[in-house]
């Protein structure tokens, strides 16, 4: 008999097993319609610059802003308990606070070269048009005199 509630019992973890696993499919598949809804609308092609900004938004979306007073409270909290001396305590902070700086550079040098890269593109194709009206322009100013 024993052996029979073992049996059984093996029987029900591996439902459980298999449950989870249908657990974890089933939540994978809203992200994967996250992905789809990024893509642009169907007919129009994907630039450089769609990918670009794509990737400058879950950069975005991965870093965390902390203040340097919250960093600098949290850490006078650890040495007021005694985890960390308070050398170590300026020397973790300075770096954090130089890690920050150089990560903010690269997301503002990012981000201008993005905008730079868009411009060119709306300059690009506004060219045509402003071309067509400034002609537009120079025949209805003959018509007139």
């Amino acid at each position: 008999m024993a052996e029979k509630k073992r049996s059984g019992t093996k029987a029900k973890k591996a439902k459980a097993v298999s449950r989870s696993k249908k657990t974890k499919t089933a939540t994978r598949k809203p992200a994967a319609k996250k992905a789809k809804a990024k893509k642009p609308a169907q007919g129009k092609p994907v630039t450089g610059l769609d990918k670009s900004v794509d990737q400058f938004r879950e950069s975005l979306e991965r870093s965390v802003t902390l203040s340097r007073d919250r960093l600098q409270d949290v850490v006078d909290d650890a040495v007021k308990r005694g985890r960390m001396t308070r050398s170590d305590a300026e020397k973790m902070l300075s770096e954090l606070i130089r890690k920050g700086r150089r990560q903010t550079d690269s997301l503002l040098k990012e981000l201008e070269r993005l905008i730079k890269q868009a411009r060119k593109e709306v300059g690009g194709r506004a060219q045509p048009v402003r071309k067509q009206a400034t002609q537009a322009a120079r025949r209805a100013r003959k018509k007139l005199r």
